[in-house]
């Protein structure tokens, strides 16, 4: 191909893919300089392609000059066909879980070393939640984010163990106590946290497992509820019981779905 990509060998696709990837949870706003530099992109071709992928909807433009992924590329990601299932099927029983407690209820997945947010219905108190839904937080300091990773083959718990990082003071970074406690999670089926995500907010969450052919089971997802610290020591355990119930009940309608049959089959 003509110009820079000539010289680098690197197809256009390839440099607005690696522009796109210039983005993560640490990272969801980044000025242009930032992003070229963290995509290994030319100042000039990161401008031209930014100018692109804003127009197409993949990125948006904020008033401060900086850019964070556009709401197209999220649409699409709804287009996945476990993804837009999950939340199709999961959702009655979201509300469910919200008209009973009025509270924050997350549903996630596992992407990784984070728990990707596919679903959320807002608490009735100002509780200081980062999740929203696309976002992506490290699984070991979110509730629901323990329940996936205690669910998680061993290579990737032996990887979020390497070197787990520091979200806030309470963050558990040791990863022997880390260890421990999804231990704890896979015994008592359920995770809780407290501010090791955002200060003043604690949460508990419970693994959504689907009972495929043959007796297998596999955690398809992990349903969580957020709520004010000066509230968790109370409530926090009998919401346990109400999240198991509904992921019960999100878990049965996923087996007969189309894309968890051929799974089981």
């Amino acid at each position: 191909m003509a110009g820079g990509g000539a010289l680098t060998g690197r197809s256009v696709t390839s440099r607005a893919l690696g522009v796109l990837e210039a983005f993560d949870a640490g990272h969801p706003r980044l000025t242009l300089s930032e992003i070229a530099a963290r995509s290994g992109t030319p100042l000039t071709t990161a401008h031209r392609l930014l100018a692109e992928l804003t127009a197409w909807g993949a990125l948006a433009r904020r008033p401060d000059g900086r850019y964070e992924i556009g709401r197209r590329l999220w649409d699409l990601g709804l287009l996945a066909p476990v993804q837009a299932e999950l939340r199709q099927v999961a959702s009655p029983f979201l509300l469910d879980v919200h008209t009973a407690t009025r509270d924050t209820v997350h549903l996630a997945v596992r992407d990784g070393l984070h728990a990707l947010y596919v679903d959320r219905v807002s608490g009735r108190e100002s509780v200081p939640v980062v999740s929203q839904v696309g976002s992506r937080l490290p699984l070991h300091a979110v509730g629901v984010g323990k329940v996936l990773l205690a669910a998680a083959p061993a290579d990737v718990v032996e990887q979020a163990l390497q070197a787990p990082e520091r979200q806030t003071r309470h963050t558990v970074v040791d990863p022997v106590r880390l260890g421990r406690e999804l231990a704890e999670v896979r015994r008592s089926g359920s995770a809780r946290t407290s501010e090791e995500m955002s200060l003043g907010a604690a949460s508990v969450a419970v693994p959504v497992a689907v009972e495929l052919a043959g007796g297998r089971s596999v955690v398809a997802a992990a349903l969580g509820i957020v709520v004010p610290t000066h509230r968790a020591d109370r409530d926090l355990p009998r919401l346990v019981p109400v999240l198991q119930v509904a992921a019960r009940g999100i878990g049965r309608a996923l087996a007969r779905t189309e894309e968890f049959r051929s799974a089981g089959s």
